[in-house]
């Protein structure tokens, strides 16, 4: 599952409606909004987020964030590595090796020493 799908599955519990009751109001099928929800498709367009953004009349604040959980939930991220230095695409490519069995709190661990190496430049 992906953070957008955990919280598209967190508003449609909350509204008290069906998979095939959301898909049918989006205009999507129940297929692609199961393959969302357990994060088998990649980025919502920015239309189907406005629909979501509609049908829950969610405020700007939650629709921001809805549209940010969106942006960062691809589970098929590509790193492109190309001119960096080759301890960079060694990184890349170990991460890509161990993250199915890094435990939570290393996960946490790592995002927040790249959140802060990233606020620092």
């Amino acid at each position: 599952m992906t953070p957008f799908g955990e919280a598209l599955r967190a508003l449609r519990l909350r509204k008290g409606v069906s998979q095939q009751q959301m898909a049918a109001a989006l205009r999507v099928s129940p297929a692609y909004l199961s393959a969302l929800e357990h994060g088998r498709r990649g980025r919502p367009s920015f239309d189907f987020l406005q629909r979501v953004a509609g049908y829950f009349n969610i405020i700007w604040d939650e629709a921001e964030e809805l549209f940010m959980l969106a942006e960062t939930s691809d589970p098929r991220v590509v790193v492109d590595t190309a001119g960096l230095p080759p301890k960079y695409t060694a990184l890349a490519n170990l991460l890509a090796r161990r993250i199915s069995t890094l435990e939570p709190d290393v996960i946490d661990d790592l995002t927040e020493l790249l959140e802060k190496a990233s606020n620092r430049g």
